[in-house]
């Protein structure tokens, strides 16, 4: 991702008097245009960098500098890694690892071991049980698109069953929810959207076709009106038999159940009415009923019905 790059070559340019941009777009295997991109940001952070020109020229730090290490505590550095460690899991890039152990080298020796139970306190993994194989080769292309502003085409199907042709301006990776979206500009739709990665096909990247980035503003306003935040949120009432609490408890936390006088117990929950919602209570099973709203309640009956139909024994071949 851009901060690790960033950090990498920052890291670079402290051991080494001068490096070329054309031998850091091999290293981190993106355009030279986005090594210029990334030098401007670091730039813009503070820490000088100088670009010589000429047959021996290259890209180093500005004479004299130096990055004091003590501009970061350990309780900062430890934080890096823990962010950096928890990445990894989520998105799965090995130059993550590299830039770990390299930020671990920093720490003084007296301070080793300190530092290493403060980097194994937490560790955040939105990763599914099935790991991120799949979905692998999309990021890392989406990743590749993103860096050099370049478009990209999909076949898409919405949550409607909708199949459309799509070419967007990607701009960011979303990880929500434990799915992956892409936050992009479709050239359609004249409008920033939320893509689902698992709904899209067939991704191909365009690089005769750049783009120049879009206003950030623009960016946060959209992203307050999308899909992932629906205006129609109604609160939901699950009632849980004693014997399903630890199913609610595991859902919902302990501190979400409300007793009720027959034992059983009650959650209330503000939910985005989807197709998500349904599944997510079928797959509760008999274990929950669902007391408000009462149009929710007929659609959940109405599908288990249907389910219940196909598994009858004359259905059975």
């Amino acid at each position: 991702m851009k901060l690790e790059r960033l950090l990498s070559i920052i890291i670079l340019l402290l051991n080494r008097r001068m490096v070329q941009a054309k031998e850091l777009a091999e290293r981190f295997e993106v355009s030279i245009r986005t090594i210029y991109r990334d030098i401007d940001a670091i730039n813009a952070a503070g820490i000088p960098i100088v670009t010589y020109q000429g047959t021996n020229g290259g890209i180093g730090l500005s004479e004299g500098y130096r990055l004091d290490r003590n501009m970061l505590t350990n309780d900062e550095l430890a934080a890096i890694v823990t962010a950096l460690r928890s990445i990894s899991n989520s998105y799965g890039k090995e130059q993550h690892q590299r830039l770990v152990e390299k930020i671990s080298s920093v720490v003084l020796p007296a301070h080793k071991e300190e530092f290493q139970h403060k980097t194994n306190r937490v560790l955040i993994d939105y990763s599914p049980w099935d790991g991120i194989e799949l979905l692998r080769p999309k990021l890392q292309l989406l990743d590749e698109a993103i860096d050099s502003c370049v478009l990209i085409n999909f076949t898409y199907s919405n949550a409607e069953g909708e199949v459309s042709q799509r070419i967007v301006e990607p701009h960011m990776l979303i990880l929500k929810g434990r799915h992956w979206y892409l936050q992009a500009y479709c050239l359609e739709k004249e409008e920033f959207r939320l893509f689902k990665l698992k709904r899209m096909k067939g991704l191909a990247i365009d690089r005769e076709r750049t783009f120049i980035r879009r206003d950030p503003a623009t960016q946060g306003h959209i992203e307050g009106k999308s899909k992932l935040k629906p205006s129609n949120v109604p609160e939901v009432v699950f009632r849980f038999q004693d014997e399903a609490r630890h199913l609610a408890e595991e859902w919902f936390g302990v501190e979400e159940l409300l007793p009720v006088e027959d034992g059983s117990w009650l959650v209330k929950k503000a939910y985005p009415e989807n197709e998500w919602l349904y599944s997510f209570i079928l797959g509760l099973g008999h274990h929950v009923e669902v007391l408000e709203p009462q149009h929710l309640r007929k659609i959940i009956a109405s599908r288990a019905e249907k389910i219940a139909k196909i598994y009858k024994p004359d259905k059975a071949t």
